[in-house]
C-alpha cells in the first residue's frame, strides 16, 4: 500500500464528516487507507461516521490517550509506505496527496514533508513552518515579539516569518496537523514520543527525523484548510501553560548543562511577561470587541450544483429557516459583489475542494465561509483560527 492516513478524533466530528469527505477525493487514484482513532469522544462520534464512511477504519479508544500515543496506537495498524498524520479540522484539495508522495520520490533524502495551511478565512497559519525552539526564539515567542515583527529574521523565526510562504524550504519543524512521513523512518524512530499529551510531539519527531540524517521539507505550492476553531476553548493563558509544558519536556528530552537551564529560565521569563501583557490587555480586547452579527439575520450564498447544493439547503433551511438563500453555480466574483453577502457556502460535487482553496487562498474579501461535501449531514466553517467554529447539521 502506498498510502496511510491517520487521525485523531475527540469531539469534532461534524468538522471530521467534512475532512473525509475531502479526503476520500483526494485517496481517489492512490492506493491508500485512511484510520480514524477516537480518542473517547462524548459527541458519539464514531456512531455518526462510521455508516457514512464505511471505507475508513475507525478505532474507538476507552479514554483520552492524548495525540501522540493515539497516533501510534493506529500506526501499529497501518500498511502504507507513506504515513499522514492529519488534524480532523482539514480540507485537503483533490492533488495534494498525489503531489506529495511525488515530492518523496523525486528527493530521495526528504524524510517528512508539511504544507501550507490557511484558516477558514484564508488567512496564513505560521505554524506552517518553524524552526526550533531554542532559548531566545521561545522567549521572542512568548513575549509576542514575533506577532509584532513576523517577518523578522530575529524576532521571528520560530514561524520562520522570513521565507516565503508560497515556496518550497527546507526547515526544521512541520505542524502535526499535516504531517507525512516515510514509514520505514517512523519505525526507525518509534514513532511519536508519548511523552507529550498535546502540543510539542510534532517538534521532537521533526527534530529526530533532522538529526537521523533526512530533510524536512515544507511545500508551500500547496495549500490547505485548518480551521482551527476549536482552538478558541483555550484561553491564552492556558495555551501558554500548555507550550511551555511541551517545551519543558523537549528541553529535558535533547538539551543539556547550561543550555537546558538557559532555556527553562527564558522560557518562565517569558511566561510572566506573556500573563502580564494578557491580564492589561484583557479589559481593552473587551471594550473592542465588536457585537457580533447574528448570522441567522444573514443571506447565504450557495455555491456548486446538483445535489450537494441541495443538500446544504436543506441543513440551513433546518437551521436558519428565515435565512434567504442564493443559490450560484460558479465562482464568479461579480455576482457576489451584487449579493454582498457575508456568508458563502461552496457545495462540492461540481466544485472541487482545489476550487475553493484557492478562492478563499487568493480572496481579499471579508466572507464567513462554510463548506459542505457531498452526501454529508453538515455544513462546517470557522472565521478565524482564535473563534470557535460553526456547524450546521441535519441531525435533531
Amino acid at each position: 500500500m502506498k498510502l496511510s492516513i491517520i487521525i485523531v478524533n475527540y469531539n469534532v466530528k461534524f468538522f471530521l464528516e467534512q475532512c473525509l469527505c475531502s479526503v476520500k477525493l483526494a485517496i481517489e487514484l492512490i492506493d491508500a487507507e485512511v484510520l480514524v482513532i477516537d480518542n473517547c469522544s462524548t459527541d458519539n462520534s464514531i456512531y455518526y461516521l462510521q455508516s457514512k464512511f464505511e471505507w475508513v477504519k475507525f478505532i474507538a479508544n476507552k479514554s483520552n490517550e492524548g495525540f501522540a500515543k493515539a497516533n501510534n496506537t493506529a500506526l501499529k495498524q497501518c500498511s502504507g509506505e507513506y504515513i499522514l498524520f492529519l488534524n480532523p479540522d482539514t480540507i485537503l484539495p483533490e492533488n495534494i496527496l498525489k503531489n506529495c508522495i511525488h515530492f518523496f520520490e523525486q528527493k530521495n533524502n526528504t524524510g517528512a514533508i508539511g504544507v501550507r495551511m490557511i484558516d477558514g478565512s484564508g488567512n496564513f497559519l505560521p505554524e506552517s513552518k518553524r524552526a526550533f525552539p531554542t532559548a531566545m526564539i521561545s522567549f521572542f515567542k512568548l513575549c509576542r515579539l514575533a506577532d509584532i515583527f513576523p517577518k523578522s529574521r530575529i524576532f521571528n523565526k520560530y514561524a520562520l516569518g522570513f521565507l516565503p510562504e508560497n515556496e518550497i524550504h527546507e526547515v526544521d519543524v512541520l505542524c502535526g496537523a499535516f504531517f507525512m512521513v516515510k514509514r520505514n523512518i517512523l519505525e526507525e524512530l518509534g514513532g511519536f514520543d508519548e511523552a507529550f499529551f498535546m502540543y510539542g510531539e510534532d517538534i521532537d519527531l521533526s527534530y529526530r527525523i533532522q538529526k537521523s540524517g533526512y530533510k524536512i521539507c515544507y511545500l508551500g505550492t500547496e495549500t490547505i484548510i485548518h480551521f482551527k476553531g476549536e482552538s478558541a476553548r483555550k484561553g491564552s493563558l492556558n495555551y501558554v501553560r500548555i507550550f511551555y509544558q511541551a517545551m519543558s519536556v523537549f528541553v529535558k528530552k535533547h538539551y543539556t548543562g547550561s543550555n537546558a537551564r538557559l532555556m527553562n529560565m527564558f522560557l518562565q521569563i517569558g511566561i510572566y511577561i506573556r500573563a502580564g501583557i494578557s491580564l492589561v490587555a484583557s479589559p481593552f480586547r473587551r471594550i473592542r470587541k465588536k457585537i457580533p452579527i447574528n448570522a441567522t439575520d444573514l443571506p447565504a450564498l450557495l455555491i456548486g450544483s446538483g445535489e450537494s447544493i441541495n443538500e446544504a439547503e436543506a441543513i440551513l433551511i433546518k437551521n436558519r429557516p428565515h435565512t434567504v438563500i442564493i443559490k450560484l453555480t460558479s465562482l464568479d466574483h461579480s455576482q457576489f459583489k451584487i449579493t454582498q453577502t457575508p456568508e458563502i457556502v461552496f457545495c462540492t460535487g461540481s466544485l472541487s475542494y482545489n476550487e475553493t482553496i484557492n478562492f478563499v487562498s487568493a480572496s481579499k474579501m471579508n466572507y464567513s465561509y462554510k463548506w459542505h461535501g457531498l452526501n454529508s449531514a453538515s455544513v462546517v466553517g470557522s472565521d478565524h483560527k482564535k473563534i470557535t467554529g460553526m456547524v450546521y447539521s441535519s441531525e435533531d
